[in-house]
């Protein structure tokens, strides 16, 4: 055992018993019959202004199996250089020179958050012990009726249930953080309203933040009046700032499509939006939308400085025309050029964002970028794989392309004219 006494008069009785930290049967026990008990290291902040009962504690807890490290201090005001970050368990009597009772234990409890607290009480002071434990502390020991196992076990126990607190609290937090990732998810993942639509589709959503739930990526899918809208879009950069502005511009997109706000002037109003929310003004969004009147096979689409779709059928995959634009938020959007393509019956178009198009062709630096993406494509549904799984086997080959995990979030929207294979 170590003990550090900051009280120079009693030092010397406080470290009688250093290096105490195992135990044996007994004098008349053979030697080569004597059993070491196991030892549990521990610091204890033993905070007492009386002497007598400091070296009572030092005494007991010399005749138990824990290998303590004693710090012994007789006043709040010095206990307060050890507690900041202490993490073993502080035997704390709550009359001192400069603070007593409940108060002098919530401000221990507050400057050291992962430290364990038993409280060495008098016999008189036994009901405040309790009302003690109900304001925080571990456990109570009451002076004159402890002997070392009970000092040793208390302490023990005390420690496990302060990680165990620990513990409790860091998985409410964790719950906490799961449900509050799966409502932002419910908003980046939405229930496509595509029940009158000639249209079907097939959602594909991963984030690429090490255990993110949701990512910056964002789609959706409506048929309004006649005409089925598509938009997917990526805001720029990575975390909940950049999640939750995905969110907002997807719902707002909904609001505009369901209010039957004119195509022509959905994405502007949409920057209007971005704007808006966003956190940070460098913050933009690319994006890519598309709409299709019931009976026609012409699609009608927006790219704003996103990767164009694929168009796949019979097997072959083209790239969708595309004229340039900068993406949403950069520069003012009063109207977009629209480029139109041919999707007929049993054909599908592939929506897709940049995590996949950034992936490494087979390692850095070249990436794949939409040519390469596009060979991919053909080739895993040359290998006959159906289109409704196409998604996954997609993201299987980016990262072996790219040598382990994709880095940035993946989402696509496959859109099938008819009923999909």
């Amino acid at each position: 055992m170590t003990v550090i006494s900051e009280e120079t008069v009693d030092a010397v009785s406080l470290n009688g018993h250093a290096g105490h930290g195992t135990t044996t049967l007994g004098d008349d026990t053979a030697p080569d019959d004597r059993v070491e008990a196991p030892v549990e290291s521990v610091d204890v902040l033993l905070v007492e202004d009386d002497p007598g009962d400091a070296f009572l504690a030092e005494e007991l807890l010399a005749d138990t199996v824990l290998a303590t490290r004693i710090t012994w201090v007789s006043t709040l005001q010095a206990a307060r250089d050890h507690l900041k970050g202490f993490r073993g368990c502080v035997l704390l009597d709550l009359n001192l020179p400069d603070a007593h009772g409940l108060d002098l234990l919530r401000e221990v409890l507050e400057s050291a958050p992962l430290a364990a607290v038993v409280v060495f009480t008098g016999l008189d002071d036994e009901h405040e012990g309790i009302a003690a434990v109900s304001a925080g502390a571990q456990d109570y020991l009451v002076k004159g009726q402890v002997d070392g196992s009970l000092l040793g076990r208390s302490i023990r126990y005390s420690l496990e249930r302060r990680r165990a607190d620990e513990n409790a609290r860091q998985l409410r937090e964790a719950r906490i953080h799961a449900r509050e990732n799966m409502r932002l998810e419910r908003g980046l993942l939405p229930q496509v309203l595509l029940q009158r639509s000639p249209l079907s589709h097939r959602a594909y959503y991963r984030p690429g933040r090490e255990r993110a739930v949701v990512g910056g990526d964002f789609y959706d899918a409506v048929e309004k009046d006649g005409t089925t809208h598509v938009i997917i879009g990526d805001v720029s950069g990575h975390g909940p700032d950049e999640a939750a502005l995905g969110v907002s511009l997807r719902i707002a997109w909904r609001a505009f499509i369901m209010a039957g706000v004119a195509e022509d002037a959905v994405l502007p109003n949409l920057e209007d939006i971005l704007v808006s929310e966003r956190a940070q003004e460098e913050m933009y969004a690319t994006l890519c939308m598309a709409s299709l009147d019931t009976g026609s096979d012409r699609v009608r689409t927006r790219v704003l400085g996103h990767p164009p779709p694929m168009i796949v059928q019979d097997g072959t995959v083209v790239e969708a025309p595309a004229t340039p634009q900068p993406p949403l938020g950069v520069f003012p959007v009063e109207q977009t050029d629209t480029d139109e393509v041919v999707l007929p019956r049993g054909a599908s178009m592939l929506f897709y964002t940049d995590g996949l198009v950034d992936a490494y062709d087979g390692g850095p630096p070249s990436r794949l970028e939409v040519s390469g993406l596009r060979r991919m494509v053909s080739g895993i549904l040359d290998q006959g794989v159906s289109l409704s799984r196409l998604p996954e086997h997609l993201v299987d080959e980016a990262e072996r392309s790219n040598g382990g995990p994709l880095q940035d979030d993946v989402a696509m929207l496959l859109i099938t004219h008819g009923d999909p294979e």
